[in-house]
């Protein structure tokens, strides 16, 4: 399966499903939580409601309401009561790779997950999210794009997915 980084709002992309940098109580605070809650509207907030707290890697997903994607997976790479593992960020990815292919999705868009409010290291993280993407067998998911907003993540992603083919 082919997957990419790309640079941009992953809110403001097109894809059959946008994936969430959750927590593992499900709230939309900061970051590309929060750049998703503004663009999708308040159905969003309200469809998660009640759905928390779950384990971390978990994935809820929700419909995507104003975002230009079918759906939302709202992946829990973040434990409330601590930082992301690499564990964590694996399990997340996983299950936001299985509930696309569940789906029939052909187009997802992810960001770093498990990093930045997470806590965990960049590089550590999207080595555990590429090294998932690349063993997994889709027989549906056609693409994967995975998303940074700067350009100096932008830049150390570029420079990991390489190894991996990306």
């Amino acid at each position: 399966m082919e997957f990419e980084v790309i640079q941009g709002d992953i809110a403001q992309l097109s894809a059959g499903a946008v994936v969430n940098a959750s927590n593992t109580s499900l709230q939309m605070g900061s970051g590309v939580a929060a750049a998703i809650r503004e663009a999708a509207g308040r159905g969003i907030t309200r469809e998660l409601e009640g759905e928390g707290p779950v384990d971390p890697g978990d994935v809820v997903v929700t419909d995507a309401y104003e975002l230009d994607a079918t759906w939302v997976f709202h992946a829990a790479a973040l434990p409330d009561d601590g930082d992301a593992s690499q564990q964590s960020v694996r399990t997340a990815t996983r299950n936001a790779l299985g509930a696309a292919e569940e789906r029939g999705i052909q187009s997802l868009v992810m960001p770093a997950l498990g990093t930045g409010e997470g806590g965990l290291d960049l590089e550590e993280g999207v080595r555990a999210m590429f090294e998932e993407i690349d063993e997994f067998e889709p027989a549906a998911l056609e693409s994967v794009e995975v998303i940074a907003y700067g350009d100096e993540d932008y830049e150390q992603m570029q420079e990991i997915a390489r190894e991996y083919g990306g």
